[in-house]
């Protein structure tokens, strides 16, 4: 039965089936509420004290307590509730059934509605407040009620999506819409929101567009194309009118290429586009698969230590002050070229596991040229359960035949595993033991590459790599301290083939094996730095380091190899300055470069003669880079020198 209720009598149920919601919709609920009063009614049972629980209806509850909350309504405000006293059983399927039976607002019956009530004299801003929307969602669908009527009709019939009704309306001109929705009507290729939206906008290509390029002219004529051409147009600025026709002949051609591209790479599948780049459209629902990359050729290691040896040279030259101005330009042109080839050389390309080839699948691209691109970035269509929805099972007679699709629809599937995400989220965030052990075996067992192990959390922290390629301090302290630390850690729970497994096993280790392992997989995370103005630069590590009260001078000193070699003679005589003042740097200005680092490297180990304060000066000197520069909290501020500026120069 009906019966008026007062809002405060009214209570919140447990056994309401929702249990979560979006802040945006209930916001629009509640303004629609407000504006409009409530549309549909709760179902309510009868609890002790005269008060009521709401089964169904937990949202426009939440709604109703705000506005009396604001004093938008009475907190005695009486509300039209169908009470329904039950089973916990039935109460909850009144709940459920509640929820079910609502179906959304096809958007074509929402532009129609916005439409006259604007035409009733309402604006948008009105419509937008009225409604719980913003704005730009109200003139979305207001030019949605401005598409040419087949457009239109075939949204509101549902032949066509929300997404591609948006890129009809690229362009306000309906006749237009109308040629390319009639153009397209029919079409066997794949028709998405970016190919309407190119056809839409371009009434004609020029013969440099990819698609051009890739089809060309004797075909695109042959299909019945035309091309219009201005008087001083030539070849590639010639207009080739018929875009829907190129975008069919394209696509064939993509599609018949994608077909070599599988059996040339034995891929399981390989999809074209004819854009420049995978959109997400394309690979919502698939999964990556993990690549190795190549290793370097005996050649190219060779080759890259050649480059090395000529940058050094090169670099050289331009670090002499009496090289002559043409000299120093050639030597810059040479690094250049130099540069550009070691990078060449360091570009890998990933390397698909023979075992993972069978499944896995690619995405051919158009690139800007007009050439199909295989992406070298390789997906899987496998389901989480480790199968595809339309795979093989056998029967009794022993034939194979297409396994079914699974009884759950993917939307409900996709909306019940964040639901589940949700609540196992809510209680690992309850337990920080359990988290902190989850992040810091995520991380660890990364190592592991273990490709049967279904991604559990987007938690990642790869290996920092530095700039430098093949370059590894393996004599230095920090770097060999390191490689120690590394080698102490308790690997005993590696040796689980199952991630599960490990994980448990990992959770036995002791506090401080497990302490072990959270400074290792954080500390190898941290980023290449220095105190430099530029991109190198990172306050947080400087910040890191004035916490952790690093003796930078304790972990590294200036040798020959590792600085002195690289930087010119007069920075060289600065430094000696700096710790010796004018009398120090005058007894080595005579030196040659070479001798010049080699003493360098003597006098900043505080191996040489001279005062003690000076020896103990040059002990602990490192260059202004190799320092954490002082934070906001520190209590000094320093003036940063211009060594900073120089290396800043020569690292460029």
């Amino acid at each position: 039965m009906f019966k008026s209720i007062p809002l405060n009598k009214l209570v919140y149920s447990k056994k309401n089936v929702r249990k979560h919601s979006d802040p945006a919709a209930d916001a629009e609920l509640k303004a629609d509420i407000k504006a409009r009063g409530l549309l549909q009614n709760l179902v309510v049972r009868s609890i002790a004290s005269g008060k009521f629980e709401v089964d169904a209806g937990g949202r426009r509850l939440k709604a109703l307590k705000a506005l009396a909350k604001e004093k938008a309504i009475k907190k005695t405000e009486p509300v039209i509730c169908l009470v329904k006293n039950g089973e916990n059983n039935e109460i909850l399927e009144i709940s459920l059934s509640e929820n079910f039976q609502r179906a959304p607002l096809n958007p074509a019956d929402e532009a129609e509605a916005f439409q006259s009530i604007i035409d009733a004299g309402s604006d948008v801003e009105g419509v937008a407040k009225r409604y719980g929307k913003t704005v730009r969602f109200v003139e979305g669908r207001l030019r949605l009620a401005g598409l040419a009527p087949a457009v239109f009709g075939a949204l509101a019939s549902s032949e066509i999506t929300l997404d591609l009704a948006k890129a009809y309306g690229a362009t306000a001109n309906v006749e237009r819409q109308t040629q390319v929705f009639e153009e397209v009507s029919g079409a066997y290729y794949q028709v998405t929101p970016d190919s309407i939206r190119r056809m839409m906008l371009e009434a004609s290509v020029t013969a440099k567009d990819p698609r051009a390029v890739l089809v060309g002219h004797d075909a695109y004529i042959e299909a019945g194309g035309a091309i219009e051409r201005e008087l001083f147009d030539d070849d590639e600025s010639e207009s080739w009118v018929n875009v829907a026709l190129l975008e069919r002949l394209a696509t064939e051609k993509m599609e018949w290429r994608a077909d070599e591209m599988k059996d040339e790479q034995g891929l399981a599948w390989v999809r074209p586009t004819l854009d420049c780049y995978v959109s997400h459209e394309l690979v919502e629902g698939l999964s990556k698969l993990p690549v190795e990359f190549e290793s370097l050729s005996d050649e190219a290691v060779a080759r890259l230590s050649e480059l090395e040896i000529q940058y050094d040279a090169q670099a050289a030259i331009l670090e002499n002050e009496e090289t002559s101005e043409e000299d120093t330009i050639a030597a810059e042109n040479r690094l250049v070229g130099i540069e550009k080839e070691m990078r060449e050389l360091n570009e890998r390309q990933p390397v698909l596991a023979d075992d993972l080839r069978a499944e896995a699948g690619a995405f051919l691209i158009l690139s800007r040229e007009g050439v199909p691109t295989l992406v070298p970035q390789y997906y899987s269509e496998k389901s989480a359960a480790g199968a595809d929805d339309e795979g093989i099972e056998l029967v009794d007679d022993g034939k194979k035949v297409p396994r079914r699709r699974a009884a759950l629809s993917k939307r409900l599937v996709d909306e019940l595993a964040m639901q589940r995400r949700d609540i196992l989220a809510l209680h690992v965030a309850s337990d920080p033991t359990l988290a902190l052990d989850f992040a810091i075996f995520t991380l660890a067992d990364a190592d592991g590459h273990d490709w049967n192990a279904k991604e559990a959390t987007t938690l990642r922290g790869p290996v920092a790599h530095g700039p430098a390629s093949d370059f590894e301090a393996a004599d230095a302290p920090a770097t060999a301290a390191l490689a120690e630390l590394r080698s102490s850690l308790d690997e005993s729970w590696k040796a689980a083939e199952c991630q599960v497994e490990r994980f448990e096993l990992f959770r036995a280790l002791d506090d401080e094996a497990r302490s072990a392992w959270l400074g290792h997989v954080i500390a190898r995370t941290l980023v290449a730095s220095l105190n430099i103005e530029g991109e190198r630069r990172v306050p947080l590590h400087d910040h890191l380091g004035n916490k952790l009260d690093i003796d930078m001078a304790a972990w590294w000193r200036p040798t020959a190899v590792n600085y002195f070699d690289r930087v010119t003679k007069p920075k060289i005589l600065s430094n000696f300055e700096t710790v010796g003042g004018q009398e120090l740097s005058n007894r080595y200005a005579a030196s040659k470069k070479a001798d010049l680092a080699a003493t360098a490297e003597r006098v900043f180990s505080g191996n040489f003669i001279a005062e003690a304060e000076v020896k103990a000066r040059a002990a602990q000197w490192t260059p202004e880079a190799m320092q954490f520069a002082q934070t906001v909290e520190s209590d000094t501020q320093e003036e940063p020198v211009q060594e900073s500026e120089e290396i800043a120069d020569q690292a460029a």
